[in-house]
């Protein structure tokens, strides 16, 4: 889709903003009112879209959309929390940026789990995000908007954040490619920080074309985040469609226990079967240390959110409460009423594991067992599996409200994607079938830096399921 529009603004064939001009158009038909998706919080108005001068441009005229915890200039970046309503960046994202300098027209902010916390996009304080499949059911979260946009068709593609699985869920329950890449491969500048040792900026696409040559555009070095690795950013397009008959697939028995509903272990069986046809060796492999890795997860990303959302306190931006006599009164007021429970419950959680006397018993010993989940997967890789398929995730799209009382059920949403991001590898949740009517996920895990060889599988099982997941 994105190759077609470039194609047609090259040639003259439309003009430079029609794309954007249609995107926006079906965004008002589609978004808004009691039975519109909610996927954006904010668009851009018509009169401001600025042509793209170079037609030229690898990305002209593409509309994207962009998740609202990302920095832009010209939208308010909410975070999906009433604390930050109305917000103004000063600055930009990198990876906003660099979609722009490549011709990509912004055309609004998606909606998200208020801070990118939750698995369903029913944690907003702007009301939750409808799966374009079945509006009575979740995208999937923290990326719910930026997906359902896609799979809409609203964009053909956006802009996510991942952070134990953020792109790649949500992109598994609509239907669509989802990428994380390698932990610092993408710039985190102007992403509002979750959990920093854990966030990365995703894409979410149609295809995985369509994806690599988003993830070209926003990956590289970038002087302004200290967790970014200067190291070369390849052609990640160059590959794909060749054979992959020469690769080795590790399944990994951990990701495929009960917790894996029938329909799911079905169309993951067929997505397996169909990549041994196409000539890949499949090798069953063990993660022994993956029973530990939700757990250990959950304390890390509280324990950085507890630092990361202090500096929310009503003095420096967002919203403040005027009504407190003091200011200690004034910054508890503030916090209690700018954040929602899901955010609260993750701060207090965060606030006691990083407590004197509690630092190593909790977090000291979750970055523990992440470096022994992290050291899994370097022993499988050095073994000569060049990637891993697991689901992406144990479960279709649940209804929306099935599990927003519980808070447990819905953190076991990410227990087949949090692993890529405590060791910090690059993973693809690509769409392999339906179970009815509703798609799922096939995760591809790659090596550190092997985004090329991801996506080359990814492909390869995009084509042998049938673009957008054909295989039912």
């Amino acid at each position: 889709m994105i190759a077609a529009i470039t194609k047609q603004v090259r040639g003259s064939e439309r003009a430079p903003l029609d794309p954007a001009r249609d995107a926006l158009a079906k965004i008002r038909q589609l978004n808004e009112g009691t039975d519109g998706l909610n996927a954006f919080l904010s668009v851009v108005d018509e009169a401001d879209l600025s042509e793209c001068q170079d037609t030229g441009a690898r990305l002209a005229g593409v509309p994207v959309a962009v998740k609202d915890n990302l920095a832009t200039l010209g939208l308010p970046t909410t975070c999906g929390s009433r604390i930050l309503e109305g917000y103004r960046s000063p600055y930009e994202a990198t990876a906003v940026r660099r979609l722009r300098d490549a011709g990509a027209m912004v055309v609004g902010k998606t909606n998200l789990d208020e801070f990118a916390m939750g698995s369903s996009t029913e944690n907003s304080a702007f009301g939750p995000v409808h799966n374009p499949r079945d509006p009575s059911r979740v995208p999937g979260g923290s990326s719910g908007g930026s997906a359902a946009a896609v799979a809409a068709g609203l964009v053909p593609g956006a802009l996510g954040s991942d952070t134990g699985g953020s792109v790649r869920q949500p992109a598994s329950f609509c239907g669509v490619v989802g990428v994380k890449p390698t932990y610092g491969r993408v710039s985190r500048y102007g992403l509002v920080a979750f959990a920093s040792s854990l966030d990365q900026v995703g894409v979410l696409a149609h295809t995985v074309a369509d994806a690599a040559a988003l993830l070209e555009v926003v990956a590289g070095h970038d002087p302004r985040d200290s967790t970014s690795v200067d190291v070369r950013v390849p052609d990640f397009s160059e590959r794909l469609g060749e054979g992959v008959d020469k690769l080795v697939v590790g399944v990994p028995r951990e990701y495929f226990g009960e917790a894996v509903e029938p329909g799911v272990r079905t169309r993951c069986t067929v997505a397996v079967d169909a990549l041994r046809a196409m000539g890949c060796t499949i090798r069953d492999v063990s993660l022994p240390h993956t029973r530990y890795a939700l757990p250990a997860y959950y304390v890390i990303a509280t324990g950085e959110v507890s630092s990361n959302l202090a500096r929310f306190d009503g003095v420096r931006f967002g919203v403040r409460d005027e009504d407190g006599a003091s200011l200690e009164e004034m910054y508890g007021r503030t916090r209690t009423l700018g954040f929602g429970r899901e955010v609260k419950r993750r701060i207090l959680l965060g606030t006691y594991a990083l407590t004197a006397g509690y630092y190593d018993q909790y977090y000291g010993r979750a970055q523990k067992v992440r470096s022994l989940v992290a050291a899994d997967f370097g022993n499988v890789f050095r073994e000569g599996v060049d990637v891993l398929f697991t689901p992406t995730s144990p479960t279709v799209a649940f209804r929306l409200g099935e599990r927003i009382e519980d808070p447990l059920q819905m953190y076991l949403a990410d227990i087949f994607t949090v692993t890529a991001n405590l060791a910090g590898l690059p993973a693809v949740s690509v769409p392999i079938g339906d179970v009815a009517g509703l798609p799922v996920g096939g995760q591809i895990i790659g090596p550190w830096w092997g985004e090329e060889v991801l996506l080359q599988v990814a492909s390869a099982l995009e084509s042998a399921c049938g673009e957008g997941g054909g295989v039912t």
